[in-house]
């Protein structure tokens, strides 16, 4: 059989999976501050690599929302850097005992959580996947191999020569960090099926990417999802605090899955929030789409199709409903939802506790914007993806999410009859 990139180094993941998953806390910390200053170190490099990719995504036509998601600067790097350290900080999982006790024949059994083994990572164009990934599997005692994007490719060689030597030199196994060079549909069909080598794959990207990955392959996956979030505001909401919560949650950075696609507005104040809440976001030249309620009061934008409704635009556009009440904007996101982060803003304890109660998503906020369902923000350190499934994890996934566990079982010679 021809040896492949893909099946050799697959080979190499999971013999440095074994050692991994027993290393020590202070070495895999130790590699995580060596990545950190190699970051640090070769900035130059990295954003010199990463300007080619930005060059050939300008000449490809790529989207603006994709770009950005591509762009690597000095404050980004920063940001790898800082959460490098965040998951250096954290308690080492592996090896906590979960729950512990003895059975009545004399059997102790204790659950200890343990590493995952071999992590596949198949994403698109954000290179800080690169590193977030890797920083996390090494904590949890997984290795890991990445199959990137053609657009980001330079940058996530580039990261991944810089932050592999760094960890192989603070004693991290050869081996237990790789990257998939060649990104043909061949190496990511033959990472789905190289399930005697992965022990789970985690597809990160747009939504026909994750529903090609969770459809064909057959190592077990964890899905990570598109965001289609939305905001409600609800008839008692501070309206100023409604308006900042909105504005941050659509316009910091529409390109990413935790910023809202839709507004929901409740009918009893909509006739004074609608206006307001259109001044704050034309400064912003944020595209807005309306039911037909919504363009009686804005008359001057665009009407909402159905389509709009179930539209992750990754972009400057917003789709507004204008609902009679709560049953009505639980009902609405949860038909529409990607069951990701949803918000309510509102002053009612009560509305608050429902909406955080029946709405079927990873995160439910009340009177805080979407934007915060982030590892780095829930004080993960990073995260591989924010999952929407509910097996085996949902939310980010961190450093708990990406172990297992299992049963140590200490006897004095029991059998059972």
């Amino acid at each position: 059989m021809i040896e492949t990139e893909v099946s050799e180094k697959v080979k190499k993941l999971k013999s440095a999976a074994v050692k991994l998953g027993t290393l020590s806390a202070q070495i895999k910390n130790t590699a995580l501050e060596a990545m950190a200053k190699a970051l640090d170190e070769n900035r130059k490099t990295i954003l010199s690599a990463n300007a080619v990719d930005l060059e050939e995504g300008q000449k490809k036509g790529l989207s603006q929302a994709l770009l950005d998601r591509l762009m690597l600067n000095d404050q980004r790097i920063d940001g790898m850097i800082e959460g490098l350290k965040m998951v250096k900080s954290l308690p080492d999982p592996v090896g906590e005992v979960l729950a512990e006790w003895k059975r009545p024949n004399g059997l102790k059994i204790k659950k200890v959580r343990v590493p995952l083994g071999a992590i596949g990572i198949i994403y698109e164009a954000r290179p800080n996947v690169t590193v977030d990934s890797v920083s996390l599997s090494l904590k949890a005692g997984n290795s890991i191999i990445l199959r990137g994007g053609t657009d980001a490719i330079n940058s996530n060689i580039a990261l991944a020569i810089v932050i592999s030597e760094a960890a192989y030199a603070a004693g991290i196994p050869k081996g237990a960090i790789q990257l998939i060079e060649d990104t043909s549909r061949e190496t990511v069909e033959e990472l789905m099926a190289a399930r005697e080598y992965l022990d789970v794959l985690i597809p990160r990207g747009g939504k026909s990417l994750i529903k090609a990955v969770v459809e064909k392959a057959k190592v077990p996956t964890i899905e990570t999802g598109e965001g289609n979030c939305h905001a409600y505001v609800e008839k008692t909401a501070d309206l100023k605090m409604a308006v900042e919560i909105v504005y941050n949650a659509k316009v910091s950075r529409p390109s990413v899955c935790n910023a809202i696609e839709t507004l929901l507005v409740d009918e009893a104040i909509a006739a004074k929030f609608l206006p307001r809440i259109k001044e704050k976001l034309d400064s912003a030249k944020v595209e807005l789409r309306g039911c037909e309620k919504t363009r009686t009061i804005l008359p001057s934008i665009q009407l909402a199709t159905e389509d709009d409704w179930k539209t992750e635009y990754l972009a400057l556009v917003l789709a507004i409903k204008v609902v009679s009440g709560i049953e009505e904007a639980i009902a609405h996101i949860n038909k529409y939802s990607t069951k990701h982060s949803e918000t309510i803003i509102t002053k009612d304890r009560k509305a608050a506790e429902k909406f955080q109660a029946e709405i079927d998503a990873a995160a439910v906020y009340v009177n805080a914007s979407t934007r915060f369902t982030d590892g780095y923000e829930f004080g993960f350190g990073a995260e591989i993806g924010i999952s929407t499934q509910k097996l085996h994890a949902r939310g980010p996934l961190g450093l708990n999410e990406l172990t297992s566990y299992k049963y140590l079982v200490e006897g004095k010679g029991q059998v059972r009859v």
